[in-house]
């Protein structure tokens, strides 16, 4: 389960953040984790759930996490198909069956919220 490893670099990065701006603790982290980015967010959340109140900083953070959907556009007209969660059969444009993904293999910190 590579997804403790993956919070253990969070709670790094946080400790690191905090203490370049003077904080005390981690109240709120924001977190985008799309659908291709390879992680398993039950076991993100529970990893952050057992590691997090071992930190002296992020014992009581509350952890957000934001799911963003691909767009997937059609390598044979350009049209893009904005955010969706399932790949369309075909391009609503041309009507090719080309469409690739854009987006969604994040794994981003998107907010941090200090004391």
């Amino acid at each position: 389960m590579h997804e403790i490893s993956l919070v253990q670099g969070l709670l790094d990065q946080l400790r690191e953040l905090a203490s370049e701006n003077g904080a005390k603790r981690v109240v709120r982290v924001k977190v985008a984790i799309g659908p291709f980015s390879g992680v398993v967010v039950d076991s993100f959340v529970f990893g952050f759930k057992v590691l997090a109140p071992n930190s002296d900083f992020a014992r009581d953070a509350v952890l957000q996490i934001e799911r963003p959907l691909p767009s997937y556009r059609c390598k044979d007209c350009g049209w893009t198909v904005p955010d969706t969660e399932m790949r369309p059969e075909s391009c609503p444009s041309c009507g090719g069956d080309g469409l690739f993904p854009v987006g969604g293999d994040e794994l981003l910190l998107m907010q941090v919220e200090m004391e």
